[in-house]
């Protein structure tokens, strides 16, 4: 049964909630098509009593990758799928949306219970609902279990931390985008502090509560990336560097960027390690999702309230995740920041398949992020592949 609380718990929850404006207004017109947004019941026992939403974007393929969406405080998963952006990449690119939904009955202002404990852990309250979720699209939509991805803003942004914290096993890459470190805080006390001004802790210790979640975990870590506006007072901006602190240290790599950028809408970008860690840092921006509005290829989203006219963060981090490119579309562009030294790998589809750079599907093999068909998958056919972003490979090098 759902915990119950007073209402002065739930009160102080309003605040120490990372508080946005209801969003809902920003929705504007789509082009009418058969997919849409839509609920599902019955997906696991619950119990952090969520509500999901799947949209399965026409002709999705089976073992297509999924990416889990968590909306900021007063925002429900409508307006966030409808104005973050991710809906055009979705279709353009072949991959499910899972938006999850909080529930006023949990949160006075709908925010994910990033600051209690029992929402954060692995195996308890929303994080397991949260992996329920996960769970019944692999077993009910066909989606690979190898390849799902999480993205939020603000309280979402938080959430997203807890799951590639608690679920290293099922995340294999994430966004924060205004959000804060894992288990910053632990209750409705000390969020006050997370949030604004933040707080400075070295990058062993944020690390330790990362490999805390998940106790004798040996696996792969997630690869994540990290969104900051640089005028935010919401969520302050040195919770950006303290994200940042706390995953390069849990994947092992130094604290200062391989490479730096420019990117547009006043945007840098800092890369760590061989690109498992990303931080963006958006120049003048406020508290919010940034989006672009436009039919760019790298133009996404429609601004307003927590949705900032900056640059599309959903293109970005699709091609981080791997996803660009990946419907098969030949009038899709292809994928940017690729490695600065293609990979090519020459092995039989077997050993391709085994080693993650494709997948099998109906006895053949394709590779990621391409989805192009490399022949039988077996061992007796041979395939070379070639890296040219993230978990993207092509026939060829």
């Amino acid at each position: 049964m759902r915990r119950s609380s007073s209402p002065l718990t739930r009160l102080t929850a309003v605040v120490a909630g990372l508080v946005l404006a209801v969003a809902g207004a920003v929705t504007l017109a789509t082009p009418a098509q058969a997919a849409s947004l839509t609920q599902v019941a019955n997906f696991g026992s619950n119990p952090g009593n969520l509500a999901m939403y799947a949209y399965r974007p026409d002709n999705l393929p089976s073992g297509a990758p999924a990416v889990v969406l968590l909306h900021g405080c007063t925002q429900n998963a409508s307006a966030y799928f409808t104005n973050s952006g991710w809906r055009k990449y979705a279709d353009q690119w072949r991959f499910a949306l899972i938006v999850a939904e909080q529930k006023s009955a949990n949160n006075a202002t709908s925010c994910f219970n990033w600051f209690e404990t029992g929402d954060t852990a692995r195996g308890q309250g929303e994080a397991l609902s949260i992996k329920q979720m996960v769970d019944h699209a692999k077993a009910n939509f066909g989606t690979d279990g190898g390849r799902v991805f999480v993205s939020g803003l603000s309280a979402g942004a938080a959430m997203s931390a807890v799951m590639l914290a608690t679920y290293p096993d099922v995340f294999a890459a994430g966004s924060i985008v205004a959000g804060i470190p894992y288990r910053c805080a632990t209750s409705t006390i000390n969020a006050f502090s997370c949030m604004n001004p933040g707080t400075d802790r070295s990058p062993a210790a944020w690390g330790d509560l990362v490999r805390n979640a998940y106790p004798g975990y040996s696996g792969p870590r997630p690869r994540v990336a990290i969104w900051h506006g640089t005028s935010d007072t919401t969520v302050a901006p040195l919770n950006a560097g303290e994200a940042r602190d706390q995953w390069t240290n849990v994947r092992g790599v130094s604290q200062t960027p391989t490479s730096t950028s420019s990117l547009p809408g006043g945007t840098s970008l800092e890369v760590y390690g061989n690109d498992v860690v990303r931080l963006y840092r958006v120049s003048g921006m406020g508290h919010g999702t940034p989006v672009d509005p436009g039919s760019g290829a790298d133009q996404c989203g429609s601004a307003g309230a927590y949705f900032l006219d900056t640059i599309c963060s959903a293109y970005r981090d699709a091609i981080f995740f791997g996803l660009g490119a990946g419907g098969g579309d030949p009038t899709d562009p292809p994928p940017t920041d690729p490695p600065t030294t293609p990979v090519c790998t020459t092995a039989s589809n077997y050993a391709h398949v085994a080693a993650g750079r494709a997948y099998q599907s109906g006895g053949y093999a394709y590779a990621n992020g391409s989805n192009q068909r490399m022949g039988l998958y077996n061992t007796f056919y041979t395939s070379t592949l070639k890296q040219t972003a993230p978990n993207y490979w092509v026939i060829g090098c």
